[in-house]
C-alpha cells in the first residue's frame, strides 16, 4: 500500500491518495512510516521527474497537491503520536516567493524524523520570522528561496534576527535551488541544506540526536 501510495501521489491522483493514506491509517500504519516511506520518496522522484525534462509544472502541481491532501490526513496522527521531540524548528519561504514544493518535502522529512516543526509557509514576511523565533524560541530556523530574485532576502532576514538579539542559542540552515553553500555563508547563515536529508542530518548534528 505505501508504494501505490507513492505512486498515487506521483500521479497527482489526490482523491486517491487521500484514500490511500486513510487506509493505511486506519489499519494501523504509523504516520511516521507513511511519511518516510511513501510521501517523501513520492516528492523526492517528482523533483527529479521535473528536473530531467519529464515532467512539466503542471503535474508537479498537481503531486503537491496530492501531497498536501495526504500530509494534512497524516498530521493530526504525527501530533498525537506521543513521541518527544528532537527539538523545534521554524521554517518558512522568503516574502515575495510563492514555491513551497521544495520546503514541504523538508517539513515532511523533519517531522518523520521527530523534530517539532513549525510551518510559515511561504511569502514569509522579515518581521514575521523575526516574531515567531521570539515567541516559539526554536532550536533551528529554516529559510528556503527558490529564485535568484529573493535569495537576498534570507541575508535581510538573518541580519534582523542578529539585530533582534535573537541568534545566541540558534542556529540557521537556508536551502533552495537557488541557493549553495557560499550563498548561504555570505547570508550569515550556519549552514546550507542541499537537500531535505541533508537538512535533516544538520538538524540532527546540530542537536545531538
Amino acid at each position: 500500500m505505501f508504494e501505490d501510495l507513492k505512486l498515487a501521489i506521483v500521479d497527482g491522483d489526490t482523491d486517491l491518495a487521500a484514500e490511500l493514506t486513510k487506509t493505511s491509517l486506519g489499519q494501523g500504519s504509523e504516520a511516521t512510516q507513511l511519511v518516510s516511506t511513501a510521501l517523501v520518496p513520492a516528492m523526492d522522484e517528482v523533483a527529479t521527474l521535473w528536473q530531467e525534462g519529464e515532467f512539466f509544472m503542471s503535474d508537479v502541481i498537481l503531486a503537491a497537491n496530492a501531497f498536501g491532501k495526504a500530509m494534512a490526513l497524516i498530521a493530526p496522527a504525527l501530533a498525537e503520536s506521543g513521541a518527544a521531540s528532537l527539538g523545534k524548528i521554524v521554517i518558512g519561504v522568503v516574502e515575495g516567493d510563492l514555491h513551497d514544493l521544495g520546503k514541504d518535502i523538508v517539513v515532511a522529512m523533519l517531522r518523520a524524523n521527530g523534530f517539532e516543526v513549525i510551518d510559515l509557509g511561504i511569502d514569509v514576511a522579515l518581521q514575521t520570522f523575526v516574531d515567531t523565533v521570539s515567541e516559539q524560541k526554536p532550536d533551528i530556523l529554516g529559510i528556503g528561496a527558490y529564485m535568484s530574485s529573493t535569495q537576498g532576502q534570507m541575508r535581510d532576514v538573518i541580519a534582523a534576527i542578529d539585530a533582534a538579539g535573537l541568534r545566541a542559542d540558534l542556529k540557521i540552515i537556508v536551502g533552495g535551488v537557488c541557493v549553495n553553500a557560499d550563498i548561504a555563508l555570505a547570508a550569515g547563515a550556519d549552514a546550507y541544506g542541499a537537500d531535505a536529508m541533508a537538512t535533516v542530518g544538520l538538524a540532527k548534528e546540530y542537536l545531538e540526536v
